[in-house]
Protein backbone atom coordinates (compact mmCIF):
# COMPACT_ATOMS: atom_id res chain seq x y z
CA UNK A 1 0.00 0.00 0.00
CA UNK A 2 1.33 3.45 -0.87
CA UNK A 3 1.88 5.98 1.88
CA UNK A 4 0.28 9.40 1.51
CA UNK A 5 1.90 12.09 3.64
CA UNK A 6 -0.04 15.34 3.99
CA UNK A 7 2.14 18.13 5.37
CA UNK A 8 0.94 19.20 8.80
CA UNK A 9 -1.55 16.31 9.01
CA UNK A 10 0.31 12.98 9.00
CA UNK A 11 1.11 9.87 6.99
CA UNK A 12 -1.50 7.34 5.92
CA UNK A 13 -1.53 4.03 4.07
CA UNK A 14 -3.93 4.17 1.14
CA UNK A 15 -5.21 1.47 -1.21
CA UNK A 16 -3.13 1.31 -4.39
CA UNK A 17 -4.85 3.11 -7.25
CA UNK A 18 -7.18 5.17 -5.06
CA UNK A 19 -7.78 8.70 -6.31
CA UNK A 20 -5.66 11.17 -4.39
CA UNK A 21 -8.62 13.49 -3.73
CA UNK A 22 -10.55 10.64 -2.09
CA UNK A 23 -7.52 9.46 -0.08
CA UNK A 24 -7.02 12.99 1.21
CA UNK A 25 -10.60 13.00 2.46
CA UNK A 26 -11.05 9.36 3.54
CA UNK A 27 -7.67 8.37 4.97
CA UNK A 28 -6.12 11.76 5.82
CA UNK A 29 -9.35 13.47 6.91
CA UNK A 30 -8.52 16.79 5.23
CA UNK A 31 -11.11 19.33 4.15
CA UNK A 32 -9.58 19.61 0.66
CA UNK A 33 -11.95 21.36 -1.76
CA UNK A 34 -13.25 19.63 -4.88
CA UNK A 35 -16.01 21.96 -6.04
CA UNK A 36 -16.59 20.31 -9.42
CA UNK A 37 -16.83 16.83 -7.88
CA UNK A 38 -13.46 15.71 -9.21
CA UNK A 39 -14.07 16.19 -12.93
CA UNK A 40 -11.02 18.39 -13.79
CA UNK A 41 -13.05 21.56 -14.32
CA UNK A 42 -12.28 23.89 -11.40
CA UNK A 43 -8.76 23.49 -9.88
CA UNK A 44 -10.05 23.71 -6.28
CA UNK A 45 -8.53 20.26 -5.62
CA UNK A 46 -5.01 21.43 -6.40
CA UNK A 47 -2.17 20.34 -4.15
CA UNK A 48 1.56 21.05 -4.00
CA UNK A 49 3.78 17.98 -4.23
CA UNK A 50 6.85 18.09 -2.03
CA UNK A 51 7.88 14.49 -2.80
CA UNK A 52 6.73 11.64 -5.03
CA UNK A 53 5.05 13.70 -7.74
CA UNK A 54 3.71 11.31 -10.40
CA UNK A 55 5.38 11.56 -13.79
CA UNK A 56 2.22 10.87 -15.78
CA UNK A 57 -0.67 13.30 -16.17
CA UNK A 58 -4.11 13.19 -17.75
CA UNK A 59 -4.80 15.39 -20.76
CA UNK A 60 -7.68 16.98 -18.81
CA UNK A 61 -5.26 17.98 -16.01
CA UNK A 62 -2.63 19.21 -18.45
CA UNK A 63 -5.17 21.35 -20.32
CA UNK A 64 -6.69 22.85 -17.16
CA UNK A 65 -3.30 23.62 -15.59
CA UNK A 66 -2.28 25.40 -18.79
CA UNK A 67 -5.58 27.31 -19.06
CA UNK A 68 -5.35 28.53 -15.46
CA UNK A 69 -1.65 29.43 -15.66
CA UNK A 70 -0.65 26.95 -12.96
CA UNK A 71 2.24 25.50 -14.96
CA UNK A 72 4.54 28.19 -13.57
CA UNK A 73 4.18 26.65 -10.12
CA UNK A 74 6.29 23.45 -9.95
CA UNK A 75 4.62 20.57 -8.18
CA UNK A 76 1.09 22.01 -8.35
CA UNK A 77 -1.25 19.29 -9.54
CA UNK A 78 -4.96 18.41 -9.46
CA UNK A 79 -5.60 15.74 -6.84
CA UNK A 80 -8.71 14.57 -8.69
CA UNK A 81 -6.56 13.43 -11.63
CA UNK A 82 -4.00 11.38 -9.70
CA UNK A 83 -4.07 7.77 -8.54
CA UNK A 84 -2.08 6.82 -5.45
CA UNK A 85 0.32 4.35 -7.07
CA UNK A 86 3.43 5.22 -5.02
CA UNK A 87 4.44 7.06 -1.86
CA UNK A 88 3.78 10.80 -2.13
CA UNK A 89 3.89 13.92 0.02
CA UNK A 90 1.55 16.86 -0.60
CA UNK A 91 0.55 20.17 0.89
CA UNK A 92 -3.15 21.05 0.89
CA UNK A 93 -3.67 24.34 -0.98
CA UNK A 94 -7.46 24.77 -1.11
CA UNK A 95 -9.34 23.97 2.09
CA UNK A 96 -13.00 24.27 3.00
CA UNK A 97 -12.06 26.13 6.19
CA UNK A 98 -11.95 29.83 5.40
CA UNK A 99 -13.25 29.39 1.86
CA UNK A 100 -16.77 30.65 2.53
CA UNK A 101 -18.20 27.62 0.74
CA UNK A 102 -20.98 25.57 2.33
CA UNK A 103 -19.20 22.26 1.63
CA UNK A 104 -16.08 20.86 -0.02
CA UNK A 105 -18.00 19.60 -3.06
CA UNK A 106 -19.76 16.43 -4.11
CA UNK A 107 -17.86 13.19 -3.50
CA UNK A 108 -15.71 12.38 -6.51
CA UNK A 109 -16.25 9.03 -8.24
CA UNK A 110 -13.85 6.22 -7.41
CA UNK A 111 -12.42 6.30 -10.95
CA UNK A 112 -10.65 9.30 -12.48
CA UNK A 113 -13.10 11.46 -14.40
CA UNK A 114 -13.25 12.23 -17.22
CA UNK A 115 -11.87 8.85 -18.30
CA UNK A 116 -8.11 9.46 -18.42
CA UNK A 117 -6.17 10.06 -21.60
CA UNK A 118 -2.55 9.91 -20.39
CA UNK A 119 0.13 12.25 -21.67
CA UNK A 120 3.90 12.25 -20.98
Amino acid sequence: MPTLTVDGVGSFEVPAGKRLINAMTDEAGTDQLHACGGAARCTTCRVQFTAGEPTKMTKAEQDLIAARGLGAHPGVRLSCQIACDADMTVTVISRLAGSGRKDAGGRPADDIQPPPEWVA
